[in-house]
Parts: C-alpha cells; sequence; structure tokens
C-alpha cells in the first residue's frame, strides 16, 4: 500500500514539475522588454539580438522608403532627447505618418539600428477625446433618420409566449 502511495507521489511531482518547466521556458521565449526610445538609450545593459517593445514619435522628414522593394523602409523614432533608426519590412498601417506615436516590435542590432518585424500606430488623440466626452460614433448611425420618425412597435407591445 504503501509502494503504491510513492509511486503515485513521484509520478505527481514529476508531472507538476514538467508542467512548470514548460510555462516558465514559454513565458521566457515570448516575452519582450518594453521601452520608450529614451528608457533604452539610457540603460547601460546591452540588449542586442532580445525581443523589444520600443515607443516613440516618427521624427519628421526621416521616413525612406526603398524604391526597389515598396514594403522595405527605413525611418527615425524618437523620445525626449534620444532617437533611434528602426528598418521594417511589411505593410504599413494607414496611419503610419510623420510626428505619428508608433510602437515598434523586434531586435536591436549590434550597430544600434532597430530591426522591427512589426509596426503599430496609436489611435490619434482627437478620438480619445471624443470617447471622454461621451461620443461613441463619428455621425449618426445608417438609417437612424429613417427609423426616428418610424412608428416601429416597442417590445412590450408584442405578445409574449410561454413554453
Amino acid at each position: 500500500m504503501m509502494q503504491k502511495k510513492a509511486k503515485f507521489a513521484i509520478g505527481s511531482l514529476l508531472i507538476v514539475g514538467a508542467i512548470g518547466y514548460l510555462i516558465s521556458t514559454g513565458i521566457n521565449n515570448t516575452s519582450q522588454y518594453f521601452f520608450t526610445v529614451d528608457e533604452l538609450m539610457s540603460q547601460n545593459v546591452s540588449y542586442a539580438g532580445a525581443g523589444l517593445k520600443i515607443k516613440g514619435n516618427v521624427v519628421n522628414g526621416s521616413i525612406d522608403r526603398d524604391p526597389d522593394n515598396s514594403l522595405k523602409m527605413k525611418f527615425t523614432i524618437e523620445d525626449k532627447k534620444s532617437n533611434l533608426n528602426v528598418v521594417y519590412e511589411g505593410i504599413t498601417p494607414d496611419m503610419f505618418k510623420d510626428g505619428q506615436e508608433v510602437v515598434v516590435e523586434g531586435t536591436l542590432a549590434q550597430d544600434g539600428v532597430f530591426h522591427a518585424n512589426t509596426l503599430l500606430t496609436s489611435c490619434p488623440s482627437k478620438y480619445e477625446a471624443e470617447k471622454e466626452a461621451g461620443k461613441t460614433h463619428p455621425g449618426p448611425l445608417p438609417n437612424q433618420e429613417k427609423n426616428e420618425g418610424s412608428n416601429s412597435k416597442s417590445t412590450e407591445s408584442l405578445p409574449k409566449t410561454t413554453i
């Protein structure tokens, strides 16, 4: 009887240990550091080759698209007094432009150039102000004018059925 309990306890510990190991290695492999450009540049630690997310504003006039490959471009992002050169290959978001706040995901090379594999833009502040003011839609809803004057039945006047 004690032998069965000991085998069960050892087996349970092995399973729990294996699950814990898989969780910890999965988190370590997919985790990324998140910095602003200024925070990254002020670090004394080299993050070359590590997965990073960097937030900054696109420097005006720095967007340089490759004439041979429309998906490849270089640009610079800034935050306060620091700049970071970024190379990105992929489809750019519609709102990507000079002065726009962006978040880039990728790796930092030894030469200090950031190689982004993801480029995200944030919503303009005008949408946030409208949301805070209670406005949830930029205009009237489709067919709203038609329905306002109609005499549609409310749910209270519909016949009730029991099952």
